[in-house]
C-alpha cells in the first residue's frame, strides 16, 4: 500500500508544492497575527488579555485537531479531509477579517485553527509517503523548509501588511492561497487505500470527547496561565484537574476500544518514542527563541515589527540551506542520532551566545551570526529528529506518527512560551529589588544623576517639583530595564542549558533499545 502512493516526475513537484504552501499557510498564521495585536486591540475596543485570545484560541484549535488527523483522513479519504480542511482554513481567514468585535474574532481563529492543525501533519504523511524510501530524508528536507521559515517569515510578513495596509489583510492573504493550493489538492493528490470505515456507532465518540477537554484545558492553562496568576486562579486550578483526570481517562479508553481515534500503541516504536520526546523540546526551543528575540529587540531596544522580523531572516535562510544538504546526509547514512547531538551543541553555542550578548543598547550587527549559528542549529534538529521518528513506521503508522511528533513541537512550543513568559516575570521582580536595594539615596553618584536629571527637565520648563519626579521616573525606567534585560540572559542561559542536558541522552538512549535492535540509518534504505 505504501509504495502505490509514491510519485514521479512533475507530479511529485507539483504535489510537494502543495503540501508545502498548506504548511506554510498554518505555520505563517501561527506567528503573523503577533505583530498585529496592538492595531487589533485598537479597532476592536479590546483590552490586552482579550487580543491575546486571537493567539490562544488558534493554538487550542490546532492542538485539538493534529492528534485526530490520521483517523480522520482514515474517516472520509486523506485527499477529501486535507482539501476540507483548506477550504474550512481559507473560509474563516476571509471571517477573521471581516470580524466586528474581538470575540467573534477569537470564535473564528479557533475553527481557522481546526483547519488548519490538519494542514500539518497531512501535508507531513502527504510528502513523506509521495517519495520512495531511500529518498525519504530528502522529503523531510523539503517540508522542514515550510516549518522553520514559516515562524521567521510571519513578523516581518505582517509588520509590513500592518504598516502599509490595514490588520484585516493578514488574514485575507490566506484566500488565493488557500484557493489554489485546494485546486491542485483535488486533482493530484491520492487517497491510501484504508481499511473500512467506521460506522457512526463504532466512532469512538467518548475519546474525541476525552481528547479535546484534554488538549484545550492543557492548552488553555499554558496560554492564559501567567496572566491570570497560575494557581490562585479557580479556573486554571478547575482545568488543571480536569486536563490530569481527562488524560488518564483518555489513555485508558483509547487502550480497551476497538476502534481508538488515537492509536497510542504506535508509541511502542522506541524510535517514535525518542522523536516524540525530542519534539517536544525542538518546540520548546524554536517557538520560545522566536517569541523572545522580537520581544526583546521591541521592548528594550524600540524596534518597530517589521524590524523585528527582518533581523530573523538570515536565520531562516540558514536553516533554508543547511536542510537539502542534512537530508543529503542523511541518505547516504550519516547517524541521526549524531547530527540531532550536533544541532543541540551549537544551540547551546547559540543560547550561551545571547546570554553574553545582551545589553540595555545592544547593536543591531551584534545579532548577525548569532542568529545565523540558531539557524544552523535548527537545521541539524528538525530533519534528523523527523525522520528518526518515522524511520522504521509503515503504512498508516506514519499518519500516526507524524501526528504525535506534530502535536508534542505545538504542545512543547505552548509550554516553553508559557514558561518563559512566566520566567521573566519572576526573574524581573527578583532583579527589581535586587538593583533597587543596592540603589542608595545617599551614595554621590545616584545624587549626581537624579541633579544632573532635574536640570534637564528644568531647563525644559518644569517647575522642581516636576522635574524631581520625573527625574525619579526615568531613574525607575532604567532599574526595570535592566532587570529585564537580566530576565531575558537568564533564558538564554537555561535555554542552554536544556539543550546541553539533552547530548548524553540522546547519544546514550539509540543504542540500546528493547528486543531487535533498529539502527535508524539502515532503516531509511
Amino acid at each position: 500500500m505504501q509504495d502505490s502512493l509514491v510519485e514521479y516526475g512533475a507530479r511529485r513537484v507539483i504535489i510537494t508544492i502543495t503540501a508545502i504552501l498548506c504548511a506554510l499557510l498554518e505555520i505563517v498564521d501561527t506567528t503573523i497575527v503577533n505583530v498585529a495585536l496592538n492595531e487589533m486591540k485598537g479597532n476592536l475596543g479590546a483590552t490586552l488579555s482579550e487580543v491575546g485570545w486571537v493567539i490562544t484560541a488558534y493554538a487550542i484549535g490546532n492542538v485539538i485537531i493534529v492528534p485526530m488527523t490520521s483517523w480522520l483522513s482514515q474517516q472520509f479519504g486523506r485527499r477529501n479531509y486535507f482539501a476540507a480542511s483548506i477550504v474550512i482554513f481559507t473560509v474563516f481567514s476571509f471571517l477573521c477579517g471581516n470580524a466586528s468585535n474581538i470575540w467573534e474574532l477569537v470564535i473564528f481563529r479557533l475553527l481557522q485553527g481546526i483547519g488548519g492543525g490538519a494542514l500539518l501533519v497531512t501535508s507531513q504523511t502527504i510528502i513523506t509517503e509521495s517519495y520512495p524510501i531511500e529518498k525519504r530524508s530528502m522529503a523531510q528536507a523539503i517540508y522542514g523548509l515550510g516549518v522553520i521559515i514559516g515562524p521567521t517569515l510571519g513578523p516581518p510578513l505582517g509588520g509590513y501588511i500592518v504598516d502599509n495596509f490595514s490588520w484585516p489583510y493578514i488574514f485575507y492573504i490566506n484566500i488565493p492561497i488557500g484557493i489554489v493550493a485546494t485546486l491542485l489538492t483535488l486533482q493530484f493528490v491520492r487517497s491510501p487505500k484504508y481499511a473500512e470505515k467506521k460506522s457512526a456507532s463504532d466512532v469512538d465518540w467518548l475519546g474525541i470527547f476525552l481528547l479535546a477537554i484534554t488538549v484545550g484545558s492543557l492548552q488553555y492553562i499554558l496560554e492564559r496561565g501567567h496572566e491570570d496568576d497560575w494557581f490562585e486562579s479557580k479556573v486554571i486550578l478547575s482545568l488543571t484537574l480536569i486536563s490530569f483526570f481527562g488524560l488518564i481517562f483518555f489513555i485508558w479508553r483509547e487502550l480497551t476500544y476497538k476502534y481508538p481515534i488515537v492509536e497510542l500503541r504506535v508509541l511502542k516504536n522506541g524510535n517514535l518514542r525518542i522523536g516524540t520526546v525530542m519534539s517536544f523540546i525542538l518546540g520548546f526551543g524554536l517557538y520560545g527563541s522566536t517569541f523572545i528575540i522580537p520581544l526583546y529587540t521591541q521592548s528594550i531596544l524600540g524596534w518597530t515589527a517589521l524590524q523585528s522580523g527582518a533581523l530573523m531572516i538570515p536565520a531562516a535562510l540558514t536553516t533554508a540551506f543547511m536542510m537539502p544538504i542534512i537530508g543529503r546526509l542523511l541518505t547516504r547514512g550519516a547517524k541521526q542520532q549524531v547530527l540531532v547531538a550536533l544541532g543541540l551543541f551549537i544551540f547551546f553555542i547559540y543560547s550561551f551566545w545571547g546570554y553574553k550578548l545582551l545589553t540595555p543598547d545592544t547593536g543591531k550587527d551584534a545579532f548577525f551570526w548569532m542568529l545565523i549559528v540558531r539557524g544552523a542549529g535548527l537545521g541539524l534538529l528538525f530533519i534528523p529528529i523527523t525522520s528518526l521518528s518515522l524511520s522504521t513506521l509503515k503504512g498508516a503508522q506514519i499518519g500516526q506518527g507524524a501526528a504525535f511528533t506534530g502535536m508534542m513541537r505545538q504542545l512543547g512550543g505552548s509550554f516553553g512560551v508559557a514558561a518563559i513568559t512566566t520566567f521573566i516575570a519572576n526573574q524581573n521582580m527578583f532583579y527589581r529589588s535586587d538593583l533597587v536595594a543596592k540603589l542608595d539615596v545617599n551614595s554621590l553618584q545616584v545624587q549626581q544623576r537624579i541633579a544632573a536629571l532635574k536640570a534637564n527637565f528644568i531647563a525644559k520648563g518644569m517647575t522642581p517639583d516636576q522635574a524631581l519626579a520625573s527625574a525619579y521616573k526615568i531613574l525607575d525606567f532604567s532599574v526595570m530595564k535592566q532587570a529585564t534585560v537580566l530576565s531575558y540572559m537568564d533564558v538564554f542561559l537555561y535555554l542552554g542549558i536544556m539543550f546541553l542536558i539533552c547530548i548524553p541522552f540522546i547519544l546514550f538512549i539509540k543504542e540500546r533499545k528493547g528486543g531487535r535492535t533498529i539502527d535508524p540509518s539502515e532503516a531509511m534504505h
